[in-house]
């Protein structure tokens, strides 16, 4: 089987040639790989639409999923460019997979994504990570004052180098490739200040609504512009929002089908429009919410964090696995981190032999791999040897 086809068939609730895999990991990973396997082709160019390091480090582990992003097409008008900006694509530390993404870096280091976030670099023992320095609309008190933020539109994008992106990378093997879209509660909040949006959603809910109406008003577009374009070659489209905590949602079941389900559903039904299948992440303890996210159209869920409430695999499968298929599982958090090589082949067969059975699920961590992983556990986990069902 095309690695495509191995997806296809696992997502047809069937059992593929073996076990299919996804692969994402924080920047640290991705460069301590590409020492550790010998990679060197050199930076990329900002006219490149990915890295061809990392690309290389998917082909070495045999991945069958690619992921195209749309913030490695964003065109901004140079009216949003700040004094003394520069534009970054590469070194932006939320990346997970080889695909650019844009920034405008300021002088003073913190740097700008197109919708307005004020990013900073926080260090810590192993690595980094970009945490938000400031809320761009936590004064607004309006939603006249919301109208003055300098909103994204769709022409923002150019996707006419799509086509030739997917033939590049069907040249190199079919792949099973999924747009991702972005999110509309989690940007809604991360703009205006957690704690305030929330607030909001009591107090004056016309202004979370208006701020999550304008994202979801993009993503739509932008969806629609994608799927009219190279549609017959895109196999999935793919969102994401986290609503829940470990232990619970992060707002009411209630507030969630009236405020967030409605958005969700619009940026689900331009996929299936076109006949797409939809992908859905989100963190935490996700389970009440998941026989909504069925009626809603969702076919896969990611990550299936193992240590949340309620996210138990067994029970997952048995209850909805003959309507849902599922990626991700693998723990971030203790297993890879923490545990021995044994520990990382032992969950990986049990995640196969639960979450795989009949089909209806792709490898891959609960989360990004984290910078504290040993590369012995990353190579334990994408061992081929455990893929093939007949071993398990």
């Amino acid at each position: 089987m095309t690695p495509r086809q191995r997806v296809l068939t696992a997502l047809e609730h069937r059992l593929p040639d073996r076990q299919p895999v996804d692969f994402l990991a924080t920047p640290e990973i991705w460069r301590r790989l590409q020492a550790h396997i010998g990679i060197d082709m050199g930076q990329p160019g900002d006219d490149h639409l990915f890295d061809p390091n990392w690309e290389a480090i998917l082909q070495h582990f045999e991945v069958d999923c690619r992921v195209i992003s749309y913030d490695q097409f964003c065109k901004p008008p140079d009216s949003i460019i700040r004094p003394g900006a520069k534009i970054d694509w590469w070194n932006a530390l939320s990346r997970s997979t080889p695909n650019r993404m844009w920034r405008q870096v300021l002088p003073d280091g913190a740097s700008l994504d197109i919708w307005g976030h004020v990013i900073r670099v926080v260090e810590n023992p192993t690595g980094a990570y970009e945490e938000f320095a400031a809320w761009p609309l936590a004064e607004a008190e309006s939603v006249h004052d919301l109208k003055r933020h300098a909103w994204p539109e769709p022409d923002w994008w150019d996707f006419s180098p799509l086509p030739a992106l997917i033939e590049q990378y069907d040249a190199m093997g079919e792949f099973h490739l999924r747009f991702r879209i972005g999110s509309v509660f989690e940007v809604a909040w991360q703009l205006r200040g957690m704690a305030e949006f929330l607030m909001d959603l009591v107090r004056q809910p016309e202004i979370p609504l208006y701020i999550m109406d304008r994202l979801t008003e993009v993503y739509v577009e932008n969806t629609r512009r994608v799927l009219d374009m190279v549609g017959d070659r895109l196999d999935m489209v793919y969102f994401y929002d986290d609503v829940a905590m470990q232990n619970s949602l992060m707002i009411s079941k209630k507030m969630w089908a009236k405020f967030v389900r409605p958005r969700h559903a619009r940026l689900i039904e331009v996929a299936k429009a076109y006949g797409k299948p939809v992908m859905y992440h989100c963190d935490g303890a996700v389970y009440p919410l998941i026989p909504d996210l069925i009626e809603l159209g969702v076919d896969v869920l990611n990550p299936i964090q193992p240590d949340a409430k309620g996210m138990d695999m067994e029970r997952l499968k048995d209850e909805f696995g003959h309507r849902l298929s599922f990626h991700g599982g693998v723990d971030i958090i203790t297993t890879l981190p923490r545990g021995s090589v044994a520990d990382v082949q032992h969950e990986v067969r049990e995640r196969i032999r639960v979450l795989g059975r009949d089909g209806g699920y792709i490898l891959a961590s609960s989360h990004h791999i984290q910078s504290d992983t040993p590369l012995a556990n990353v190579f334990a986990m994408y061992d081929l040897a455990l893929r093939d069902y007949a071993a398990l």
